[in-house]
């Protein structure tokens, strides 16, 4: 398209500079330097979640220019603006953590408004941190524009004692100390150390499952999610997603001809093979509801269970984003996934080509050290699965990868709390019992509010040793960084009345991994006698403000907890406005 010469009769920004009407508008684009042809080109916008929460986010910035070059070079004009992130590693283990879901759909939201609001064209969105992904992700299928995802880059791996070590280390190193196994000054000494640059965490905990989704679904380039924040191949990744969606606009590529059932299929399937976090199984049903698609949790389970685990990431492997990048990145995770059938290559990408025809062009193989071959996997079973039983009516989902058979069936009695700060007290104070099967309730979408993280006290866990002698449930989430037999998303939520509200102390309850089972020993009718003495749910103490307004929207986990009706309910399609 030559420069200034582009038919902007369909596109939104028409809205906003075209025609004696809008004179006044386009008064405000010349008081910011724009000239006539800049104003006359489609508008792009160019959203980050740059903060100075954490280093997931901090390099976002200097990316975002790389974008708007990106998109200058094609003809477009781009318009950076910001957005929020709540950092899960800053939130973890406390209140703050109540704001992390809830983060998610207010960026969905911030994002739809300020494109709606300005009438851009088009939408580059990075993203660093764990929900600002899906987050940035499911305003793009909601909005319906064309549209290219970036990921801000994984962190370094640190280094300790002569070996690579993450922020999932120190957790653990706080249950170490709590258990007398390691000094403070050694604690100290790992904290310095763990996180040595920008970028998210490095193992294949939420955010670079996030990021490898996003080029499975296809709205990244191939291979963009991989390289580290302080890789300068960053910057070129950027400039080229800022040409990327010239194409997409010129060709009238829109982020729901990417984001179909199949396209979602791929990513649980680069989900389960890579390891990846229990989080996936939450946001890709939320995606798939911004575009209309029935895609929930029980979907994403049965692809989870019949795709092989063949990448070796931590929490449950040994390497990190880094290593999986100079592997050959997800382009060669999904050539194994296409070798054993199990990819759609129909599905359009950011390039504007299939995913077989992007396939076509990569000429790395599996390196059988990171990456394995996929008919000689780690497992034959994907890392993550999903459980159904009389306790989780409505499912729920445990991270199974680095677990023998043997370790992932556990039968033990109850031992209830009412809300993760009574359970990390008792793990702390070793007040529990090995055998023992841990509930945390209290702790859903609603019920939390904002359906919380477990980091702190499985890590805590693992620190004492007592990673595999006790299990834990929860109507809460696990951190990707999460290890140990620990089952998240339990439906219905305390909150809503599920089985999980019913439980006492002693009730013996199994999961079985390998099944798919997660059941309490109780009859229907001893269950229903429960509920029918159920007090109901507990008061929280968020009345009013965004936390409660988020409690009132929120929907089942095993939809996604979407807070809005999604695109089964659109009447008004933006980018044909």
């Amino acid at each position: 398209m030559l420069k200034g010469k582009w038919d902007k009769s369909k596109l939104p920004s028409r809205h906003v500079t075209e025609g004696p009407a809008r004179a006044p508008h386009r008064s405000y684009y010349y008081a910011m330097g724009l000239t006539e042809e800049e104003i006359a080109q489609p508008f792009v916008g160019v959203a980050t979640c740059w903060n100075e929460a954490a280093p997931c986010n901090i390099a976002l910035n200097r990316q975002a220019q790389s974008v708007k070059m990106g998109v200058k070079h094609a003809n477009g004009t781009p318009r950076e603006f910001t957005t929020i992130t709540v950092t899960d590693g800053i939130a973890m283990g406390h209140e703050g953590m109540r704001s992390s879901l809830a983060s998610r759909d207010a960026i969905a939201d911030t994002v739809e408004l300020t494109m709606r609001g300005h009438c851009y064209d088009a939408i580059v969105g990075l993203a660093g941190c764990d929900k600002s992904l899906p987050g940035m992700m499911m305003a793009m299928v909601r909005l319906n524009v064309p549209s290219v995802f970036i990921y801000g880059g994984s962190i370094m791996p640190g280094r300790y004692q002569g070996r690579d070590v993450t922020v999932q280390d120190v957790f653990e190193a706080v249950g170490r100390h709590q258990a007398g196994q390691n000094s403070e000054e050694e604690l100290r000494a790992l904290e310095r150390v763990a996180c040595p640059s920008a970028g998210a965490c490095g193992g294949q905990f939420t955010a670079n499952t996030m990021a490898c989704v996003s080029e499975a679904i296809g709205l990244a380039l191939p291979n963009s999610s991989g390289a580290p924040a302080p890789y300068e191949s960053r910057d070129s990744y950027s400039t080229a997603s800022g040409e990327a969606v010239m194409n997409l606009l010129e060709k009238n590529i829109r982020a729901r001809d990417i984001v179909t059932l199949k396209s979602l299929q791929n990513a649980a399937r680069v989900v389960a093979c890579t390891g990846g976090s229990t989080n996936a199984g939450l946001h890709l049903p939320a995606i798939a509801h911004e575009a209309g698609i029935d895609f929930d949790l029980f979907d994403v389970c049965d692809i989870f269970r019949d795709t092989p685990y063949f990448v070796d990431l931590k929490p449950g492997g040994a390497y990190v984003a880094k290593d999986l990048y100079e592997a050959g990145g997800v382009p060669v995770v999904m050539k194994e996934l296409r070798k054993a059938g199990l990819m759609h290559e129909d599905c359009i990408t950011a390039t504007g080509r299939s995913i077989g025809e992007e396939l076509d062009l990569i000429e790395r193989e599996a390196d059988g050290r990171v990456i394995y071959p996929v008919d000689t996997p780690i497992t034959k079973t994907g890392g993550v699965v999903g459980l159904k039983g009389n306790l989780a009516p409505e499912g729920a989902i445990v991270k199974v990868a680095g677990m023998s058979e043997e370790e992932q069936v556990f039968t033990g009695p109850a031992r209830v709390f009412e809300n993760e700060e009574e359970a990390f007290e008792a793990v702390k104070a070793r007040t529990y019992k090995e055998g023992e099967v841990l509930v945390i309730r209290n702790e859903g979408p609603a019920g939390g509010p904002g359906m919380r993280e477990m980091l702190s006290t499985t890590a805590a866990l693992s620190g004492q040793g007592m990673g595999k002698k006790v299990a834990l449930i929860t109507d809460g989430r696990f951190s990707g960084a999460t290890r140990g037999f620990c089952v998240g998303h339990v439906g219905p939520e305390s909150a809503h009345g599920g089985p999980i509200a019913m439980l006492k102390d002693g009730d013996v309850i199994t999961i079985d991994a390998i099944s798919g089972e997660l059941s309490v020993a109780l009859s229907d009718e001893q269950l229903a006698e429960r509920k029918a003495a159920w007090s109901g749910a507990r008061e929280t103490e968020y009345a009013s403000g965004a936390l409660w307004k988020y409690a009132q929207l929120v929907g089942s986990t095993r939809l996604g907890a979407v807070t809005h009706p999604g695109a089964r309910k659109e009447r008004h399609v933006y980018m044909d406005q």
